[in-house]
Formats: C-alpha cells, sequence, structure tokens
C-alpha cells in the first residue's frame, strides 16, 4: 500500500516538473497554444523548433518606426509604436495610426507634385522695377491670340502711386504690357499732376476709354493689327480732380495753356500721339502708344482747337414756302436783252416819224406836169416802209429754269 501510494506521487511530481522546466527555459514566457500538453513531450515536433529571443530593451529603435512611436506616445499610451513594415503586415492597430499614415501619403503626394511642377520664367527687368511704390499693376498670365492679338509679359493698372504716397485711379483698369504700363506712370507722375495742380485740385483719376482690344486699327475689320490688339495703347478721354471736376482733352472750353502742355507731354513720353485733326476717328479722346518703327519715327498728330464763337454769325432769312419762284440769272439776261430790242424798234419808228413831219412842210411838191400828177399822189401816199430791225439771235437749247431757295 505503501509503495503503490508513493509511486503514484512520484509520477504526479514528474508531471509537473516538466511544463516548469519548459518555462523556465523559455524565460517564463507562457505560449498558449492548441495542443500544448502533447507538445510538451519531447517527442513532438513542435517542442524542437527553436523560438525568436525577445528584443532586448537596450537595442536602437528600427527604422520607420520612430514617428509612430512618437506618436502612440503622444496619445498617451506610452508604448514603442511598431515598425512600418509591421503595422503593414498586421493591419491598422487604431485610428490613430490610420490618420498618420493618410498624413504621410498625402506628404509624400505633395512632395512629388512639387517636384512635377515646371519652375515659372523669373520676371522682366521691367516688372523688377515697377514696384508698389510706383503703380498698383498685378501681373496677368500672357494672352495668345486669336491671330496675332496678346502679348507676353502683361499687367493690369489700376492706380498710379504719386510721390507723395497719393493714388490717381485708371478706370477702369487697363490691361496693356509691363513697358506700356511704366510709360504711363512716369507720364502721370512727372507731368500731368504738376500740371492739373495749377487748377486748384489735385487729380484722383485718370480716364481710360480703351486699351486692350483684339481688333484692326480704327476698328476696322480686315484693316491692319492696332496697337490696342498687341496690349501697347490706352486712349485717354481726361482727367478728374478731386473736387470732381472733369478735364477733357478734347474739349475745346478747357484752358487752352493746360491742353498744350500735356500735348507737348504726351509727344515726348510715347511714339505715337493721335487727337482731334489727325483723322475723324480721334475726335473725342488721345490715343498713345509705344510702336516700334524705323529709325525711332514718331508721330505726333494733334491739334489744340479754339473755343467756338458764342454768338454765330447772322444767316439770311429763309424764303417761304409760299413765295413765288425766283427767276434764273440767264432767263433774266433774255427778257432784258428781248426788252431793249423791243424799245429800240419803238425809238426807230418814232424818229423816222417825226423826221416824216418835219421835213413835209419845208419841202414843196415841185411843179409837175399835168401828165406826171398821177405818179406824184402815188408816192405820197405810199411811202416806202423802214427798214426792220435785225432780232437777237436766239440761245438754241436752253429754256427757262426756275428755282427756290
Amino acid at each position: 500500500m505503501v509503495s503503490a501510494a508513493a509511486l503514484g506521487l512520484a509520477l504526479s511530481w514528474l508531471m509537473a516538473a516538466a511544463p516548469a522546466a519548459a518555462r523556465s527555459s523559455d524565460g517564463g514566457r507562457t505560449h498558449a497554444q492548441p495542443g500544448s500538453a502533447s507538445a510538451a513531450r519531447p517527442d513532438h515536433p513542435i517542442a524542437v523548433v527553436p523560438l525568436p529571443q525577445p528584443r532586448p530593451d537596450a537595442a536602437p529603435p528600427r527604422a520607420g518606426a520612430k514617428a509612430n512611436a512618437t506618436a502612440d506616445s503622444a496619445d498617451g499610451a506610452g508604448k514603442p509604436a511598431a515598425a512600418e513594415g509591421e503595422q503593414d503586415k498586421t493591419g491598422p492597430v487604431g485610428p490613430q495610426s490610420e490618420t498618420n499614415r493618410q498624413a504621410k501619403t498625402e506628404t509624400k503626394t505633395e512632395t512629388k507634385t512639387e517636384l512635377k511642377a515646371p519652375p515659372g520664367p523669373p520676371p522682366s527687368a521691367c516688372r523688377v522695377a515697377l514696384t508698389e511704390e510706383i503703380a498698383v499693376a498685378p501681373s496677368i498670365p500672357p494672352i495668345k491670340g486669336p491671330g496675332a492679338c496678346g502679348g507676353d509679359d502683361l499687367v493690369r493698372l489700376e492706380a498710379v502711386v504719386l510721390p507723395d504716397k497719393r493714388r490717381v485711379a485708371v478706370t477702369p483698369a487697363a490691361v496693356m504690357r509691363c513697358t506700356m504700363a511704366t510709360a504711363v506712370a512716369g507720364w502721370v507722375r512727372g507731368d500731368v499732376a504738376p500740371l492739373v495742380a495749377r487748377l486748384g485740385s489735385p487729380i484722383a483719376a485718370l480716364d481710360n476709354y480703351d486699351s486692350y482690344q483684339c481688333r484692326g486699327r480704327n476698328n476696322i475689320a480686315g484693316a491692319q493689327m492696332s496697337e490696342h490688339g498687341r496690349a501697347n495703347a490706352i486712349d485717354v478721354r481726361g482727367f478728374k480732380l478731386a473736387d470732381g471736376r472733369m478735364i477733357e482733352l478734347t474739349d475745346r472750353t478747357q484752358p487752352r495753356d493746360l491742353r498744350e502742355a500735356v500735348l507737348h507731354s504726351v509727344c515726348t513720353h510715347f511714339a505715337t500721339v493721335l487727337g482731334p485733326d489727325s483723322d475723324w476717328y480721334h475726335e473725342d479722346h488721345i490715343h498713345l502708344d509705344l510702336a516700334e518703327r524705323r529709325s525711332n519715327y514718331r508721330i505726333c498728330q494733334w491739334d489744340v482747337l479754339d473755343p467756338l464763337p458764342k454768338v454765330a454769325p447772322l444767316m439770311p432769312a429763309m424764303r417761304p414756302d409760299e413765295a413765288p419762284p425766283r427767276e434764273t440769272a440767264e432767263a433774266d439776261d433774255e427778257d432784258k436783252a428781248g426788252k431793249g430790242a423791243k424799245s429800240a424798234n419803238s425809238a426807230g419808228r418814232a424818229g423816222a416819224g417825226s423826221a416824216a413831219d418835219t421835213e413835209a412842210p419845208r419841202a414843196s411838191p415841185p411843179e409837175t406836169a399835168p401828165g406826171n400828177a398821177a405818179a406824184v399822189e402815188a408816192d405820197e401816199t405810199e411811202p416806202a416802209p423802214p427798214a426792220a430791225p435785225q432780232p437777237a439771235p436766239a440761245k438754241a437749247g436752253k429754256k427757262k429754269h426756275k428755282t427756290r431757295s
């Protein structure tokens, strides 16, 4: 009995000692796997497979796991995050890890896009010189077509900044090349502002009639390309003062000395100036451009006209419609000629009769023979008729015309 009980205790102790020995050899880790009882046997295949050793805590972190470990630590977990490769294999651990992955993907996409975008052209020397202290002129994309229209290095001139920092608005804003905008700004700053100041009020705005427009000269279809189509011109009507007055450059009532001074200034700054009396297309505005010609040829055609008289000269009164029509000068001449001929005929006849009457008493009939008495009586009763006057020659093929004034 004692031996049987002792043998049972020994077997039970041996059965319990085998798993404990396995735990001690594995560093105290417990592997929860199915069939662990059978795997504990020395002859089982799983028992002979070596397991990886745990990573020591003093080892350096793996590549790609530092950012995730920092994010997880900031999230309050306090545990080092797994490497990026391990997360991809095991799947997302939580919403924070998924957010980090999306952020990384977007960052990589933006970096690739920035690298693929071609660098833009450097700004031109004109664009660098046209600063905000001279004009408010933001750059706009180049205009290509239709046809030969458009240009490069374009700006939208919104205002000119005077030396005293006041702004002269361009209404509406003008689309033009940078070189043209620089010329307009220099003209307003250096010449127009001092001239207008003589009128007792500073300049406030520049009246822009037209700037860029894809068209031919004078808006004629099929004509040569206008400088407006090349964004190289502007049409100016006048200036608006701070007190509300409008100075139109083609207004005859404006001071002549002011308009002449503006004429000389624009012909100095621009290559082409067209105004009144250049052609009938520029009677109400002044055309300015920077057209390039041979030998730097320039055109300045603008006549400063004097005011019209306040009182118009007297005009003859209109002939009433019910008045009889007047005869032409030719008909009057013919009537005068006919009347002269009639008066001459009547005068000739009267002269002939009076001569016969006066001579009759003076001449006494000669004494004749009785045989000749009948012949003498015949001569006295039938005198010879006077010579008929020649009528005036008539003009063939002409009739009298009647006109009405």
